[in-house]
């Protein structure tokens, strides 16, 4: 039987084994995100920062399934938005939405942005999550609202506005469009995205049923967060996803 202890993030001897770890967990965290239904045609994109060039950022590349990337599928873009490694064309969005949020904030190594559908059906509403269940505290005062939508996200400016909503939060719900989530790294990121997802699902049955919820007041919304809501729980969180889809899809880490 498999044994977990509480950890802490892993550290590198050299940044090409940084690198491969990243890369490795970007793209299970595309397959888990077919598995949890987050897949729609050519949308979305996870992005990590590359530890070395740190104005560059690893992405699935255009036209591949979530459920089949792997990790030499990933490609390499720069900050003018070149691809420098891989062979196959950058998301014109991933990069409009990416390249601002990872400029914006230096903390961030990983983002992630899928057109989920209570996400995006939550997000026609404008307006942020309410803390009506314990899961749903992990992002009480730590998401933003991006109120504009205007189309497909193709100019730079709008991925700069669409920073600027997130501010310092971990996700941000863009109106008519979807969810983002960052996080210090792939495993908080892609976790956040599937908690954010969960809770507009729950927001939406909740409020379907007619009746007045009860809301956690702000003190235990905000001591809740702190015990659900911090990188390394996020973190922790994504871990026992990491064991089952590389047991179940090695073939990923290729």
């Amino acid at each position: 039987m498999l044994k977990r202890t509480l950890a802490t993030y892993p550290t590198f001897a050299t940044l090409d084994a940084e690198r491969l770890h990243r890369k490795q967990r970007l793209a299970a965290a595309f397959r888990l995100f077919a598995r949890f239904g987050f897949d729609e045609g050519v949308a979305g994109h996870i992005t990590a920062r590359d530890p070395e060039h740190l104005d560059h950022f690893w992405v699935n590349p255009l036209g591949i399934h979530f459920a089949q990337m792997r990790v030499s599928d990933l490609i390499l873009v720069d900050a003018e938005g070149n691809v420098v490694e891989g062979k196959l064309p950058v998301n014109d969005a991933a990069f409009a939405i990416h390249s601002q949020v990872h400029r914006a904030r230096p903390d961030v190594v990983s983002a992630a942005h899928a057109h989920s559908i209570h996400g995006k059906s939550w997000s026609a509403f404008g307006v942020p999550l309410d803390p009506y269940t314990q899961d749903a505290c992990a992002f009480f005062e730590d998401h933003g609202v991006f109120d504009d939508y205007t189309g497909i996200v193709l100019a730079l400016d709008e991925g700069r506005r669409i920073a600027e909503a997130l501010g310092s939060g971990k996700g941000a719900i863009l109106r008519n469009h979807g969810l983002l989530t960052c996080g210090q790294s792939v495993d908080e990121a892609a976790w956040w995205f599937v908690a954010m997802e969960r809770a507009c699902q729950s927001q939406l049955l909740i409020e379907a049923t007619g009746r007045t919820p009860v809301r956690i007041d702000p003190d235990h919304a905000r001591a809740t967060a702190a015990q659900v809501g911090s990188h390394l729980a996020g973190w922790f969180s994504f871990q026992p996803l990491w064991d089952r889809i590389t047991a179940d899809e090695p073939d990923l880490l290729s």
